[in-house]
């Protein structure tokens, strides 16, 4: 199976990262199966950080090795899933300890939603019945270099400004 990793850079060695913010999954090697989100992300990336040029990085992901992994598959946005990306997002020092963690990736929207929530305006129920109304993307987090170790890099794709 083919993923997409954004980035600034071209990373023919994917690596385990301790973000500098919190994550829908926590640290890793995030990667997606839309080339389109990719590239949306190195956009933003480059827009934030004032480059003139990022890449997606093109993997092949060795799937048959799932069973071997221990694994969190959301297929789609749900309950388990928010409370898993909320407390991804919220809790300090908060780790799990999954290889590899598979989902729909909390946008924008998806977070207003996370925050009238957090805030008690809406009910678990109503968020879950919400989020399943969006089109949302899918992201696979590699969490640990076992999981790692079944991405091959295949080629990266320079985006321009």
């Amino acid at each position: 199976m083919m993923v997409y990793h954004g980035s600034l850079e071209i990373v023919a060695h994917p690596a385990i990262l301790r973000p500098n913010r919190r994550l829908d999954y926590g640290e890793g090697f995030y990667t997606t199966t839309s080339e389109k989100q990719a590239k949306e992300w190195v956009e933003r990336r480059m827009f934030e950080q004032y480059a003139n040029a990022g890449y997606i990085n093109v993997y092949e992901f060795d799937d048959t090795a799932m069973p071997s992994l221990k694994t969190l598959i959301f297929p789609e946005p749900s309950r388990e899933w928010a409370e898993f990306v909320l407390e991804n997002r919220t809790k300090r020092n908060f780790t799990h300890d999954y290889d590899l963690v598979y989902g729909p990736v909390a946008n924008d929207r998806v977070y207003l939603q996370f925050g009238l929530y957090e805030s008690g305006v809406i009910s678990i129920e109503t968020l879950n019945r919400e989020l399943k109304t969006y089109k949302l993307v899918d992201q696979y987090l590699f969490h640990t270099e076992k999981a790692l170790a079944n991405l091959k890099f295949i080629a990266s794709k320079k985006i321009l400004k």
